[in-house]
């Protein structure tokens, strides 16, 4: 008989929304983080380091997607490290001496990104020593710490969702309206890179594919998206419009902005400052990936396009909006 799912970091959006997919369709399902859920599924709540959490966490567990990680544009490595290196070892060396043998490590397309445009890509090798920031930094070495542990009896697979957002992220959404209510948000450079995103329930359903096919896909890392690549301007218009405020009209060179971010860092020190170097560069950079080479390997597309999404997001904040006359895309299937 087939055990439970435990789904760690399932207070997050993304989690939450693995969580419940994972129950619509029928599974067992345990979840492991530090605050209540508020999910109708057996919960453990602990941090990842804790042995007893943990041993309580995976009774009755025989596969695992590894959701929970400190996200930040800034804050001290020290506590990078502890939850997102250590914490993912400790996950893993569990995993093994309970039986698990299918994983899925939720990392970032960030750990192969060392600053240049990405057009097209597949998902590249992960890089602690180039990737940008504690976070990408030590989501590299994570990812590389699990896809090691990978072989025939544990099957270990990394997927990279691009840029998630939907209705109630705080991580993404929760910030570009903020700014915008304040008036603080800008473009760099006209918002004229292209880039990907991905629907929440995109996301969600691309994990648990990746759990189905874990065994054929052992040791393999894929970023995943949308696959409609659209300017930076279009997705901030669109997100500020379905929110209810004005997209930004202002617009600030690239090289300026990313100095702004660097005085910005040194400036909060761990604390996360309105502007890094690395958003800058994030923003004013092209980055999308070819699809498909991920949604073959993974028997997997997204049920929900960017326009589907948009309406969505408009719904939860109670507004309505109309979807942009023009759109600058590139579809990647």
């Amino acid at each position: 008989m087939t055990g439970a799912v435990l789904v760690t970091g399932a207070s997050g959006l993304l989690g939450r929304t693995v969580a419940l997919q994972l129950v619509a369709r029928g599974e067992k399902v345990t979840v492991m983080q530090r605050s209540d859920s508020n999910l109708p599924v057996r919960e453990v709540r602990g941090d990842l380091n804790d042995v007893q959490a943990r041993d309580s966490a995976f009774e009755g567990v025989d596969r695992v997607i590894h959701c929970a990680a400190k996200v930040s544009i800034n804050g001290p490595v020290s506590e990078f490290r502890r939850i997102n290196v250590d914490g993912t070892a400790a996950l893993i060396a569990t995993a093994r001496e309970r039986g698990v043998h299918s994983f899925v490590h939720v990392s970032t397309p960030s750990v192969a990104h060392v600053g240049t445009a990405i057009q097209g890509d597949q998902a590249l090798p992960a890089d602690p020593r180039n990737a940008r920031g504690n976070y990408a930094r030590t989501k590299a070495e994570a990812e590389l710490i699990a896809l090691a542990a990978s072989d025939e009896s544990f099957a270990v697979c990394a997927i990279r969702p691009h840029l998630v957002w939907g209705p109630g992220d705080e991580q993404l959404i929760g910030r570009i309206v903020a700014r915008a209510k304040a008036g603080r948000l800008f473009l760099i450079d006209h918002g004229y890179a292209l880039i990907d995103t991905t629907y929440i329930d995109n996301a969600a359903s691309a994990l648990i594919a990746a759990l189905d096919t874990c065994s054929r896909n052992q040791g393999r890392a894929f970023v995943i998206s949308n696959g409609e690549p659209r300017t930076v301007a279009e997705l901030l218009e669109r997100i500020c419009r379905a929110a209810g405020q004005e997209p930004p009209v202002r617009s600030v060179p690239a090289s300026v902005a990313y100095r702004a971010g660097a005085v910005a860092e040194r400036l909060w020190g761990d604390s996360e400052p309105p502007l890094t170097s690395f958003l800058a560069e994030q923003l004013a950079t092209a980055h999308w990936f070819d699809q498909r080479q991920a949604r073959s390997a993974l028997d997997w597309s997204p049920a929900v396009s960017l326009d589907e999404g948009f309406q969505r997001l408009a719904d939860y904040y109670g507004t309505r909006v109309d979807p942009p006359s023009t759109a600058t895309s590139v579809p990647v299937t």
